[in-house]
């Protein structure tokens, strides 16, 4: 099942604050990246994951999140979908903790 395009508007949008957000459609989901690097995926079922090491994955494991597969991705609390501000400031730790 691929994403719809409301899917991938919707991904867009709630990252706009983060600036330049691109997106790349694979594997029927999609890649999101924060200028040219890969900071979260969306699954063919719409599920949105961040990518995270170290202190970050504690934290989103510690608030309910679920690996993406065996991949350093986790999905991003319900809470967050609704509140753009709130998932910004989740990727932008999940982003910090990349580097």
């Amino acid at each position: 099942m691929a994403l719809a395009d409301a899917d991938i508007a919707f991904a867009t949008d709630l990252f706009s604050d983060l600036g330049h957000v691109t997106t790349r459609k694979m594997f029927g989901g999609m890649c999101l990246y924060l200028d040219g690097a890969v900071f979260a995926l969306m699954s063919s079922d719409g599920q949105l994951y961040l990518k995270a090491k170290g202190d970050a994955v504690t934290q989103l494991a510690d608030d309910g999140a679920i690996q993406f597969h065996n991949m350093p991705y986790w999905s991003i609390p319900d809470a967050a979908l609704d509140d753009p501000q709130e998932a910004c400031t989740l990727a932008r730790q999940t982003i910090a903790s990349l580097t």
